[in-house]
């Protein structure tokens, strides 16, 4: 008896030791989510920027964040780690440290049920909740490889971060509409956007915006318009009905089809829309067309 004290409480005092002063992390949820990572993502920042005294503070790609949310005198960083289980399910483990009252917390926790544990399930339940909802206001369905067509274009250049892709659009839509009808130039399909730049870890994007038209000699002059000639390509494609604000989640679905199934892509998606979104409606019924341009063997 006396060598298995000997053996075990050096393990029990070292297990101790880790548990209150080594160990990162005070609490850990875990919850399951209907969508892929990169949706996730998204939805982390956007809930983030609801928040008062919150703040994303470091990302590792799509799936790890971390974010301070200032509670009274506390302030506790919540580390999010999204792990894909298939093609439309995630495991979300969230690991959160009040960064004031770490000890007290840890010593605690395993005799009450705390205030800390009582706010951490409250606050990652309403994330969750509102990622539901989210989750229920779009769809994306990848149908695979498609030819991307040739097509010579009116187009305007934008700056802006994902989110606001949208709202860039719906402020340029009348000035290529009313340049393009009022000097007689034909048009030759529907509107679209190509990604130019994409920076994945600040969501910053540039992006074209163009009207397919037919080609002529007489083109109207604008400051802000300009002309190109946008290329076949091949591409993966996917299906997306919602609101065009958050038409990247179908970016998303493509990276992880194009990475589970060892296909090489360019990275800049392709946005073709089939409605207008100054007309309203229910964003459901609205369709757009997404292409993630799979790279050539010379690019």
């Amino acid at each position: 008896m006396k060598k298995v004290i000997l053996v075990l409480l050096p393990l029990l005092v070292a297990g101790l030791l880790w548990y209150l002063f080594i160990k990162p992390y005070d609490y850990l949820v875990t919850f399951k989510a209907r969508t892929f990572p990169g949706t996730i993502n998204q939805s982390i920042k956007t809930w983030n920027s609801t928040l008062k005294d919150a703040q994303l503070v470091h990302q590792e790609g799509l799936t790890h964040l971390e974010q301070n949310i200032k509670f009274s005198d506390s302030t506790y960083l919540y580390q999010w780690d999204i792990i894909p289980l298939t093609d439309s399910t995630s495991k979300v483990k969230v690991y959160v440290k009040d960064l004031d009252h770490s000890l007290q917390n840890k010593i605690a926790i395993p005799f009450f049920n705390t205030d800390f544990e009582k706010r951490t399930i409250s606050t990652v339940k309403d994330f969750s909740e509102k990622l539901n909802e989210h989750i229920d206001n779009f769809r994306v369905k990848v149908t695979g490889k498609k030819e991307l067509p040739a097509t010579y274009c009116a187009y305007v250049s934008v700056k802006a971060n994902q989110f606001g892709k949208a709202k860039g659009m719906m402020y340029n839509y009348p000035l290529l509409n009313t340049i393009l009808a009022n000097n007689g130039i034909e048009l030759n399909g529907r509107p679209f956007i190509e990604i130019t730049e994409w920076d994945k870890e600040t969501d910053s994007i540039h992006y074209d915006f163009c009207y397919p038209i037919i080609k002529s000699d007489s083109l109207p002059e604008h400051p802000d318009l300009e002309y190109k000639q946008f290329n076949s390509r091949n591409a993966l494609m996917a299906v997306y009905n919602g609101n065009y604000i958050t038409s990247d989640r179908a970016w998303y679905a493509l990276l992880d089809y194009a990475r589970e199934n060892d296909i090489e892509v360019t990275g800049l998606p392709v946005e073709l829309f089939y409605n207008n979104p100054n007309m309203g409606g229910d964003a459901l019924t609205w369709k757009a067309e997404v292409y993630l341009p799979i790279k050539n063997v010379d690019d």
